[in-house]
C-alpha cells in the first residue's frame, strides 16, 4: 500500500518529536543521526532521507527549538515598566519547560558560533529581542516609569542582565530558584528606576 502524505508528516512529527528528546536529555553536544534514530527506534539510513547530513538535522533542531520557544505560554504584557518585567520573566527558567528550553538554547550556540552563517543568524534574533525590549522601555520612559535617557542602551542592560540570570539559573538551580531569579530581577528592575539617567 502507498504511503500518503499524512503517513509522511506523521513520521515528520515523530522525528521532531525525537530530536526534541535528544536535545532535551543531551544538548546540541549529543544530537547525532545515531541518537536520534535510537530514540525513534529506526535506523540512521530512514534519517538520511530526512537529515542528509549533520548540518540537515542541527538546521531543524534550531528551527524546532524557535518553534516551541514561540509556542511557549506567555504572561500578559501589560504596559510600561511592568511589560519590560514581563517580557524579562519569560526568557527566565522559571518553569520545567521554560528551563528544557533554555538548556537547548545554551547548548546551541556552541554550535551557532562555530558556523559563520548560524552566528550571524543569532546575532539577528538577538538583535529582534533588545529591539522589543527597547520599544518597552521607551514606553516606560514615556510613562514616567523609568528616567529619560537611551532606550536601547537600557534594553541592552536588561537583556545581558537576564540572559545571564539564565545561564546561573541554568548551572546551579539550588542557589537560583524561580522565586530567587524574580527577586534578583526586581532588584534589577528597581535599581533601573533609581537611575537618575539612563
Amino acid at each position: 500500500m502507498p504511503r500518503t502524505k499524512g503517513d509522511h508528516e506523521a513520521r515528520r512529527r515523530d522525528v521532531s518529536e525525537a530530536v526534541w528528546r535528544v536535545l532535551a536529555a543531551h544538548g546540541f553536544g549529543g544530537l547525532t543521526l545515531r541518537a536520534v534514530a535510537a530514540e525513534l527506534g529506526a535506523t540512521t539510513g530512514l534519517l538520511t532521507h530526512y537529515f542528509p547530513a549533520k548540518r540537515d538535522l542541527v538546521a531543524h533542531a534550531l528551527e524546532l527549538l524557535d518553534e516551541r520557544t514561540a509556542a511557549r505560554p506567555r504572561h500578559a504584557l501589560g504596559s510600561g515598566l511592568s511589560a519590560v518585567r514581563t517580557a524579562l520573566l519569560d526568557v527566565l527558567p522559571l518553569t520545567a519547560e521554560a528551563t528544557v528550553s533554555g538548556r537547548i538554547w545554551v547548548s546551541s550556540w556552541d554550535a551557532a558560533l562555530a558556523e559563520p552563517a548560524l552566528s550571524a543568524e543569532y546575532a539577528l534574533k538577538y538583535g529582534r529581542g533588545r529591539d522589543k525590549l527597547r520599544d518597552l522601555v521607551a514606553a516606560a520612559q514615556e510613562l514616567g516609569e523609568l528616567p529619560p535617557g537611551d532606550p536601547a542602551r537600557a534594553a541592552a542592560g536588561a537583556h545581558s542582565f537576564v540572559l545571564g540570570l539564565v545561564v546561573q539559573a541554568l548551572f546551579d538551580p539550588g542557589r537560583f530558584p524561580p522565586a530567587h531569579q524574580t527577586g534578583l530581577l526586581d532588584d534589577y528592575l528597581a535599581g533601573l528606576s533609581a537611575r537618575p539617567h539612563l
